[in-house]
């Protein structure tokens, strides 16, 4: 009966991973063991990210939080500034809480990365942990993982709460709301399991649906590597374009971002920087966001343009296919065709002086967000699409 409720119990949590990739029932890798209501929790030894390494009796409070969490995930990112605002109510009592990203960075895919700046590299989770502002130590299992699979960690974020005797009294959701709003926060579970053990009751909910980002296992890396082959053999078009169309497309009545840049092949600024956008167009795939280019290589010169795109991979994310279909589109590189540079700028943006790479971020219905002339970094693009995009799940996101 144990076994089946187990099993029940997996099943019916993985149902709920799907706010991102990667994660199907009875994908768990081997060693995965998913902890009951009642059990011991088993011991770790982890290096956090203030140099000391850590395991479970160092944590001496009459009740402790394992907090499964991680660097990339939105829901986390929509869920950490809650667990902060619970340890600052619970400062001075014999609470404590420690935050165990499972994942690793051999297992996450490039268009995993979409909602954040960071990946889930150790080097990575001091600067997360310092913008999130952790009081608690940050601690990395992703080397080999045995911690994940001993606790059974499904999602990020994946909680358990211990009591004194460490044994688990509480295992799921950090609360029931994906978004960010404390407004939408129905089910507070966890906090009524601390505050239940803290005042010596039961709490009434000892076990939820853990939902979020699933456990980036190492196992998961032969996937990774067959995304990057597909990525890298993916075919590439190049289509001419005319002053209209540009402005059509810039007009962008779609739920997309679009990120427009002007290059040509005669351009070194605009070579070197290339490498960045297609970096930026594969991040955030899975996200409302296509990066449309535009050569102005004379149209005689199509064939080399096309052929630069090859190389650089300036391939389209599957994600992005079916809404290119139905504006009948067959890609997102053009070449522009028109004698008039003027009827260019006036079409992309009048704000333009002319020369190039020229990048402009569009919003939905066509609103310019951010626009620059002269090459960028991935990281100025990155954080110019986030602050544009957001780090977290919306409730009208869409819409």
């Amino acid at each position: 009966m144990k076994a089946a409720a187990a099993l029940f119990f997996a099943l019916t949590a993985a149902l709920l991973l799907a706010p991102c990739t990667g994660h199907a029932a009875g994908s768990e890798p081997p060693g995965f063991h998913q902890m009951q209501t009642g059990e011991a929790a088993p011991d770790f030894a982890l290096p956090g990210i203030d140099g000391k390494t850590w395991k479970l009796a160092d944590f001496t409070a009459d009740v402790l939080m394992v907090y499964f969490t991680s660097n990339h995930c939105p829901v986390c990112h929509a869920q950490d500034p809650r667990l902060m605002k619970l340890a600052a109510e619970l400062k001075g009592r014999s609470f404590a809480i420690a935050a165990i990203n499972p994942n690793s960075a051999e297992g996450l895919r490039a268009d995993e990365l979409g909602y954040s700046k960071y990946n889930d590299s150790f080097e990575e989770m001091k600067l997360y942990a310092k913008d999130e502002g952790f009081t608690f130590p940050y601690l990395y299992d992703g080397v080999d993982q045995k911690t994940a699979k001993a606790w059974g960690c499904l999602a990020t974020p994946h909680v358990f709460i211990l009591d004194k005797a460490r044994k688990v009294r509480y295992q799921g959701w950090l609360d029931d709301s994906r978004f960010a709003a404390a407004d939408t926060v129905k089910h507070p579970d966890a906090r009524n399991a601390v505050l239940a053990l803290l005042e010596g009751r039961e709490p009434e909910v000892t076990v939820t649906k853990p939902f979020g980002c699933s456990t980036k296992w190492l196992e998961k890396k032969d996937a990774v590597a067959r995304d990057d082959e597909k990525w890298a053999t993916a075919p590439v078009s190049l289509e001419l374009i005319d002053a209209k169309g540009i402005a059509a497309l810039r007009a962008n009545d779609t739920k997309k971002f679009r990120l427009f840049n002007v290059w040509s092949t005669t351009c070194v600024p605009c070579v070197e920087e290339f490498p960045a956008l297609v970096a930026m167009s594969r991040r955030f795939g899975l996200r409302e966001f296509e990066l449309i280019t535009i050569s102005t290589d004379l149209p005689a010169d199509l064939e080399k343009a096309k052929k630069f795109l090859e190389k650089k991979r300036a391939v389209l994310h599957d994600r992005l296919k079916p809404s290119l279909k139905a504006e009948g589109r067959a890609g997102n590189n053009y070449l522009y065709s028109e004698a008039s540079q003027d009827d260019l700028v006036k079409a992309l943006d009048p704000a333009w002086d002319g020369p190039q790479p020229h990048t402009v971020l569009v919003a939905p219905g066509g609103k310019t967000v951010w626009s620059h002339t002269g090459p960028v970094t991935a990281e100025e693009l990155q954080a110019k699409i986030l602050d544009a995009m957001g780090e977290v799940y919306v409730p009208d996101a869409g819409k």
